[in-house]
């Protein structure tokens, strides 16, 4: 039996296991779902087992549990260490999906269900096409799987996790399906992602909510003084304002700007589907050269004051905002994420106290396109999608990968079936039907190209 006909004969199996994680809610974020961890990681133990792993065990960390398992094929052969995650983000706002977020439907040709892509659909790509390889008796290399739960809150656990098993975790590479394609006509394998600073900022005026009327004109409003601050750190031309921040920017040549002039892109579709009439970044940049190559300055969140039903006039005592930076590879995420307080605390203002709390963070990475576990990926994602994989660095970051490379000594392929249509972390996430299918026979065929 061919690798195609044997991902026919079983597709609808496949779907079933999927089906069967989806409808675990698996929310990192939210504590009262700490039994949905445990349950999830258990499922994923059965799926490995099934699937033709040796052996495939919970094991604990400092948070949610790791799942790790593993095939042994001969101790002189290379060995692949496939990474994914079962966590997922939170579904809110539930009005906005069509159907059940954790019950999959699928209508339209795609699976619809939060994890269908981000990570429970690509995970489930790389454990069957694992199975059909072996299957099929294409497996040349032994394989190792570490699954966690904690991706979607910074991964907090994962590093001490990987510091305290590096000989489990022994492996001549990393292959990871988390990252997207440019789109469903033009495959692509992601060469570098960018890292990543996040903080939480706190602002405090009065030492309670004040009456507006009384104290408006008299006292700051730390809302005003937050949208100040948070609003001077880009500049009119979409440059980051904090002093030395491009000091470790490596600019693009002149060939890899060239390279990367040569993706299709079409703007105007890129505007429509995000229904903006026109786009803004740094001067000097295009739009693809701005959300991968170069570093960006985010609000995630700002919230404070009253914010119900009807008015309150009411001057708060506190602001707050999450905030993020993307970071260039060579930009070291503890570095800036100093250089930021520092900035804040040069220019808050004496009339209101500031207090900025770093959470996760990560370095940047690149894989080189001459690594021969990048070249089997190159030819398998070929046969599979029927044309050669162009190599684009994405804007997105998962920290962790640059952790592996530090701790573990190992480099990361990213050999990801996402695309930007699939919503993940938004309301009615989805996966197209044939890339699921299309992304299981380019994980075989890597088997059977990587030796």
């Amino acid at each position: 039996m061919s690798v195609k006909s044997f991902i026919e004969s079983n597709k609808e199996r496949f779907l079933e296991e999927l089906f069967s994680l989806i409808q675990i809610p698996s929310i990192s974020a939210k504590q009262e779902h700490k039994p949905d961890m445990l349950a999830c990681a258990e499922k994923w133990t059965e799926i490995l087992l099934s699937s033709g792993a040796d052996k495939a065990v919970v094991m604990p960390t400092e948070g949610n549990p790791v799942v790790y398992g593993e095939k042994f094929y001969a101790e002189d052969a290379p060995t692949v260490l496939v990474y994914a995650h079962y966590d997922v983000m939170p579904a809110e706002p539930l009005d906005l999906w069509k159907s059940d977020p954790f019950k999959a439907e699928i209508r339209d040709g795609r699976i619809w269900a939060r994890g269908a892509d981000d990570d429970k659909g690509q995970g489930m790509i790389q454990v069957k096409g694992f199975e059909t390889a072996l299957k099929e008796d294409l497996l040349r290399c032994n394989v190792k799987f570490i699954f966690e739960g904690e991706e979607e809150i910074g991964s907090p656990s994962l590093e001490g996790f990987c510091r305290k098993h590096k000989d489990l975790l022994k492996a001549d590479v990393i292959l990871v399906s988390d990252t997207s394609m440019i789109n469903a006509e033009t495959p692509s394998l992601t060469t570098g992602l960018r890292g990543l600073a996040y903080w939480e900022i706190e602002v405090t005026g009065p030492n309670r909510d004040l009456h507006s009327g009384h104290f408006g004109g008299a006292v700051a409003n730390p809302i005003t003084v937050l949208c100040k601050m948070m609003a001077g750190i880009t500049d009119a031309d979409g440059r980051i304002t904090i002093p030395g921040f491009y000091d470790d920017v490596e600019e693009l040549s002149a060939k890899e700007r060239q390279m990367m002039a040569q993706i299709p892109f079409d703007e105007e579709k890129y505007k429509k589907a995000i229904d903006v009439n026109a786009l803004f970044g740094e001067k000097g940049y295009s739009t693809l050269e701005r959300n991968s190559c170069r570093p960006c300055f985010d609000i995630c969140g700002i919230w404070g004051g009253y914010t119900g039903e009807g008015s309150k006039t009411v001057l708060p005592s506190k602001a707050y905002a999450k905030v993020s930076c993307r970071l260039v590879p060579h930009q070291d995420h503890t570095k800036i994420s100093k250089m930021f307080e520092q900035y804040i605390a040069n220019i808050a203002p004496d009339y209101v106290k500031v207090k900025v709390t770093p959470k996760h963070g990560g370095q940047g990475y690149v894989c080189p396109i001459d690594l021969l576990a990048y070249q089997a990926a190159e030819k398998a994602v070929g046969i599979a999608f029927g044309v050669k994989p162009l190599a684009v660095r994405r804007g997105g970051s998962i920290p962790i990968i640059s952790t592996f490379e530090q701790v573990l000594g190992i480099k990361t392929v990213l050999m990801g079936f996402g695309l930007e249509q699939n919503a993940i972390h938004s309301p009615n996430e989805s996966c197209r039907l044939d890339f699921f299918y299309k992304g299981i026979e380019s994980v075989a065929e890597f088997y059977r190209e990587y030796k």
